[in-house]
């Protein structure tokens, strides 16, 4: 459960959303001193992409946000056009932020600062200035640190970069004490060109694998894949002492398969849980200026917090378990119907397919808007809508890697957030029917393949 706001008919109760303005990437996710802290980029006084703040939040369960300070200000000389992305740890009983400072120069060249905030109580924060010089061989598009201690009690720091041959990049950072830090080069020692920038990188270590996570800009759209404006995606393989990745052979794989997922960033929790959250999100500069909940004075969310596991070469995003505590009342149950609609008490709903064999083919529509196909034969899921701006259906698709058994979605006024056969994949979108439907429909191909469906409301 959000932040409590008045917003408009496309109010959202279950994400984390801004008191007004522009919020885009998760930053600073840790559990500190037991609680649970995401910082996120904010435009406190708009709706377009200008001087970004850090807005913070804090929980107890990861369901119910309480409002904090503004976190970081840009009012220093290294991040006065902007205090950007970047993440925390805790050392010595202080929470250490590390983010980016962009500057405009007086030629109004891009400049980029890697600063450092320390904080005793992890509510105010006091500036450290920059602690890592701008390398050769790299444009000032160089952001977003990600930091983390290995089991040696060193700390390690990644970050996005574009090389000055403008293709994307990822640097890596040591460091014994979160101050003094040595440059030990790119990620990986061989990089295929995937695009002209790589936001976002985080580093998650499982054990016996490593999951490598970044944000390329500028891939080529092929097929299903890569179909928005960036990607958000991972490769699996080993990070050596040394301070390399290695990737496996699997190729770079989209972590959503959604519209608008982009920036995720992970934690780990003290129940050694690595829990992630990602913006909703990316978007054209034309679709996102149009989207409604903007006369209402803000735009975007962040996703729902999911587990992140790793299983066979790839990894699953599952909602955290606190999510069961949104249900409220008795569940709607409808078991093997071929045909079927109803009307859903509240816009907060929690959606369970389960199949006893494979599902057959189906097509599932929510308030008149969404639709989501599968295809038996195929194996291919699709998720359609209709875009905001040009009223124009649209689709994102899938073929998933086994017979589909199990759907769980996450519905409210306008988000849907779809995990398919236990999180092997996820589609994340925003949409926007401006009637009041609260129908859902669902018909299926094949009697005898009908799942069981349970509708949870959830609070809001």
């Amino acid at each position: 459960m959000a932040q409590n706001k008045t917003m408009g008919k496309y109010e959202l109760g279950y994400h984390i959303t801004p008191a007004k303005g522009l919020l885009n990437d998760p930053n600073g996710l840790i559990q500190f001193n037991g609680v649970y802290h995401v910082f996120y980029q904010w435009n406190q006084n708009g709706t377009t992409h200008t001087t970004k703040s850090w807005g913070h939040v804090i929980s107890d369960d990861l369901i119910h946000w309480v409002d904090q300070p503004v976190a970081l200000e840009p009012d220093q000389w290294f991040d006065k056009d902007g205090c950007y992305s970047g993440s925390a740890v805790a050392f010595e009983d202080k929470l250490y932020l590390f983010y980016t400072g962009n500057v405009r120069n007086e030629k109004n060249e891009r400049e980029s600062y890697q600063c450092l905030a320390v904080s005793k109580d992890g509510v105010h924060f006091e500036k450290k200035g920059p602690v890592i010089d701008q390398p050769s061989g790299y444009t000032a598009h160089i952001r977003d640190p990600k930091v983390w201690q290995n089991e040696n009690n060193e700390w390690w720091m990644v970050l996005g970069a574009q090389k000055e041959d403008l293709t994307g990049d990822t640097l890596i950072y040591h460091s014994t004490d979160l101050i003094d830090w040595t440059f030990k080069g790119s990620l990986m020692d061989q990089i295929e060109d995937m695009g002209f920038m790589w936001e976002c990188p985080d580093l998650t270590q499982f054990e016996g694998k490593s999951a490598f996570i970044f944000s390329p800009q500028g891939l080529t759209v092929k097929g299903d894949e890569f179909n928005n404006i960036y990607q958000s995606g991972y490769l699996t393989g080993d990070f050596t002492k040394a301070g390399k990745f290695l990737p496996d052979d699997y190729p770079f794989r989209e972590l959503d398969r959604g519209f608008e997922f982009y920036a995720p960033q992970t934690f780990q929790d003290s129940k050694g849980r690595h829990i992630l959250f990602g913006w909703m999100g990316v978007m054209e500069p034309e679709v996102e200026a149009a989207v409604p909940t903007i006369q209402d004075g803000w735009i975007h969310n962040l996703t729902i917090p999911r587990e992140l596991d790793y299983a066979n070469g790839q990894l699953i995003q599952r909602p955290v378990v606190e999510l069961e505590k949104l249900r409220q009342g008795q569940p709607q149950v409808l078991i093997g119907k071929t045909k079927e609609s109803l009307q859903l008490s509240t816009l907060q709903n929690e959606l369970l397919f389960n199949w006893k064999e494979a599902a057959g083919s189906f097509a599932f529509q929510i308030r008149n808007e969404v639709l989501v196909e599968y295809n038996q034969d195929s194996g291919r899921i699709q998720v359609t809508r209709t875009n905001w701006l040009t009223k124009k259906r649209e689709s994102r698709a899938v073929t998933l890697k086994r017979p589909l058994t199990q759907m769980q979605g996450f519905l409210e006024s306008s988000t849907l957030e779809l995990f398919i056969n236990d999180g092997e994949e996820v589609f994340s979108l925003r949409y926007f029917q401006g009637q009041e439907v609260k129908t859902v429909a669902v018909s299926f191909c094949e009697t005898g393949k009908e799942p069981e469906i349970i509708i949870y409301s959830l609070k809001h």
